[in-house]
C-alpha cells in the first residue's frame, strides 16, 4: 500500500503529516541537546565537588594520606571523577552523533520536502490552467452555438416574410452560414480541448501525483527510521560507559574494603611513636627532715643542682611533660627536636634518599666515562675535553654525598641507641632484669657479667635507685631464653651497622643473617650471624625472606 494510490486525494492531510514529523524530528534535537546539557553540568558539578574534597596536599606531604580510611576516600574521590568523565563522554555522543548529524538530516529533509510540494503545486497548476481553458472553449461553443441558431432564426424570418428584400434575406443566409461556421469550429475547439484536459488529468491523478505522494512517503520513512535511529543512539550512548561506570562502581566497593582500622592503629603508632621512657614514680619528699632529703632524679620537682624547688601559696607544680603544652620547637637537621623514635625514622627516610642519590651519581660518574672513552677513540663523535665539568661536577656531589652519609648514619646510630636506652630505662624501672642467657654473643657477655654484679649490689641500694644500673636490654635476654634456636627465615643486611649497645650485633652491608625473630613494632629484629652470634639488628637495614 502506498500514498499514491490510497491516498491520492489527501494532498493536505500528507502535507500536514510530513510537517508533523519534521516537526518531530526538531522537538527530538531540542531533547537531547537539553539533555546533553544537564549532562554536563551534572559532570561539571560531580568535578568540582571532587576537587573541593581532594585533599590539597600531595600525598608524600600528607601524613594523612597513609590511613586506609584516607587512601580509600581519596580512591572514592577519584572513582567520583572518573564516573563524571564518563558522563561527559555520554554528552559529547549524543551531541555529535545525534543533535548534529540529526539537526543536518533535517533540514536536507525539509528541502526534500519542499520540493516534492512544490512540485506538486506546478502540476495541480497546470491541470487548473488546462482547466480553465476547457470552460472558455466550452463557453465559447455555446455562446457560438446560441449566436448560430439566433442567425438561422432570423434569416428563416426574414426568408418568409414578403416585405423583406431579397439582399436583405442573402445578407441574413450569409450570417447565419458564418455564424454556423463559428460554431462548428468551436465545437471541434472544445472537443480538442475536453481531450486535452481528460488526458491531463489522468496523467495528474494517475501518475504525477501518486509519484510525488510516493517521494512523500519514501521521504517520511526515511525521516522515521533516522529518528529510530536516533532515539537507539540515546541508549547506545549510555550501553557504552556503562562497563566503565561498573568498573567505577567497582573501584569504590573495593575502597571501601580496604579501610583497615587495626592497621590504621598501628600506623597513627609509626607515625607519632616519640620513643621517650615513661616518667618514673615521684618520690615523696619528705619536708619534716628537711636535712636528710637526697635529691631524685625522678622527681618532677627537683631541680637538678639538688636544691629544693620553693612552692608558695601562689605557685603551682608544673604539668607533667606528656600532657603539658609544648614550646615551639626550633627545627634542626639532624631532627634531635623530634622525639626519638621519629627522629630515628626521619633520620632513615634522609639516610635512604641520600643513598638514592648517590647511587645515582654515580651511575652518571660511570655513564660520563664511558661516553669520555668513546670520544677518545672516536673524536669524531665529540670532545672529550667538554665533558671533564661534568665528571668534576658528578666527583663533587659524589664527595659531597658521601660525607652526608657518613653524618646521618651517626646520627641515625646516635638515635638508634637513644630509642634503645629509653625502652630499657623504661624496662628497668618496672622489672627486675634476669640474668644473662648463656647463648648471648661473646661481646656482650662481659657487660651482661657486669650487670649481674651491679644488679647484686643495687639491691642493697634504695628503690629509686634500683634501675639505674640494670642492663637495659632486659627484653632481648628474656627472649634469648624463650625463642627456640632454629632460624624462622632469612635477611641480608642492606646497611652496615656497628653493634654497639649491649643486645645488638655488628653487621656487614650485603651480608647473610639467618632470621631468629620478626620485628615485634618496636623497629628491631633478632638475627644470628654465619660466624656465630646473636642480637638485635635494625629492622630497615634487612631485607626479610621467611622460610
Amino acid at each position: 500500500m502506498d500514498w499514491g494510490t490510497e491516498l491520492w486525494d489527501q494532498f493536505e492531510v500528507l502535507e500536514r503529516h510530513t510537517q508533523w514529523g519534521l516537526d518531530l524530528l526538531d522537538r527530538y534535537v531540542k531533547f537531547v541537546k537539553e539533555r546533553t546539557e544537564v549532562e554536563q553540568a551534572y559532570a561539571k558539578q560531580l568535578r568540582s565537588l571532587v576537587k573541593k574534597y581532594m585533599p590539597k596536599r600531595p600525598g608524600k606531604d600528607d601524613p594523612e594520606s597513609k590511613f586506609s580510611q584516607q587512601q580509600s576516600f581519596v580512591q572514592i574521590l577519584q572513582e567520583v571523577n572518573d564516573f563524571a568523565g564518563q558522563r561527559e563522554l555520554v554528552a559529547e555522543s549524543l551531541s555529535v552523533h545525534v543533535c548534529l548529524e540529526l539537526a543536518k538530516y533535517s533540514q536536507e529533509m525539509k528541502q526534500e520536502r519542499k520540493m516534492h510540494f512544490q512540485e506538486g503545486r506546478r502540476a495541480q497548476q497546470q491541470l487548473e490552467s488546462g482547466f480553465k481553458q476547457l470552460e472558455n472553449s466550452k463557453r465559447k461553443f455555446e455562446r457560438d452555438c446560441r449566436e448560430a441558431e439566433k442567425a438561422a432564426q432570423t434569416a428563416e424570418r426574414l426568408d418568409q416574410d414578403i416585405n423583406a428584400t431579397k439582399a436583405d434575406v442573402e445578407k441574413a443566409k450569409q450570417q447565419a452560414h458564418l455564424r454556423s461556421h463559428m460554431a462548428e469550429e468551436s465545437k471541434n475547439e472544445y472537443a480538442a480541448q475536453l481531450q486535452r484536459f481528460n488526458r491531463d488529468q489522468a496523467h495528474f491523478y494517475f501518475s504525477q501525483m501518486p509519484q510525488i505522494f510516493n517521494k512523500l512517503q519514501d521521504m517520511d520513512e526515511r525521516r522515521a527510521t533516522h529518528l529510530g535511529a536516533g532515539y537507539r543512539l540515546l541508549s547506545e550512548a549510555e550501553l557504552q560507559v556503562v562497563p566503565i561506570i561498573a568498573k567505577c562502581l567497582e573501584g569504590m566497593k573495593v575502597a571501601a574494603d580496604a579501610v583497615d582500622a587495626k592497621n590504621d592503629s598501628q600506623v597513627l603508632i609509626e607515625l607519632h611513636k616519640s620513643g621517650f621512657a615513661r616518667p618514673g614514680d615521684v618520690e615523696f619528699e619528705d619536708f619534716s627532715q628537711p636535712m636528710n632529703r637526697v635529691p631524685s632524679d625522678s622527681s618532677l620537682g627537683t631541680p637538678s643542682d639538688g636544691r629544693p624547688e620553693l612552692r608558695g601559696p601562689g605557685r603551682s607544680r608544673a604539668k607533667r611533660w606528656p600532657f603539658g603544652k609544648k614550646n615551639k620547637t626550633v627545627v634542626t637537621e639532624d631532627f634531635s627536636h623530634l622525639p626519638p623514635e621519629q627522629q630515628r625514622k626521619r633520620l632513615q627516610q634522609q639516610l635512604e634518599e641520600r643513598n638514592r642519590e648517590l647511587q645515582k651519581e654515580i651511575d652518571q660518574r660511570e655513564a660520563l666515562k664511558k661516553m669520555k672513552d668513546v670520544y677518545e677513540k672516536t673524536p669524531q663523535m665529540g670532545d672529550p675535553a667538554s665533558l671533564e665539568p661534568r665528571i668534576t661536577e658528578t666527583l663533587n656531589n659524589i664527595e659531597r654525598l658521601k660525607l652526608e652519609v657518613q653524618k646521618y648514619e651517626a646520627w641515625l646510630a646516635e638515635a638508634e641507641s637513644r630509642v634503645l636506652s629509653n625502652r630499657g630505662d623504661t624496662l628497668g624501672r618496672h622489672t627486675r632484669p634476669p640474668d644473662p642467657p648463656a647463648s648471648a654473643p661473646p661481646d656482650s657477655s662481659s657487660n651482661s657479667n657486669n650487670g649481674s654484679q651491679d644488679n647484686k649490689e643495687s639491691s642493697e641500694e634504695p628503690p629509686s635507685e634500683e634501675g639505674q644500673d640494670a642492663p637495659i636490654y632486659t627484653e632481648f635476654d628474656e627472649d634469648f631464653e624463650e625463642e627456640p634456636a632454629s632460624p624462622i627465615g632469612h635477611c641480608v643486611a642492606i646497611y652496615h651497622f656497628e653493634g654497639s649497645s649491649e643486645g645488638t650485633i655488628s653487621m656487614a652491608e650485603g651480608e647473610d643473617l639467618s632470621l631468629m625473630e620478626e620485628d615485634k613494632g618496636d623497629g628491631w629484629t633478632r638475627v644470628r650471624r654465619k660466624q656465630g652470634g646473636e642480637g638485635y639488628v635494625p629492622t630497615s637495614y634487612l631485607r626479610v625472606t621467611l622460610y
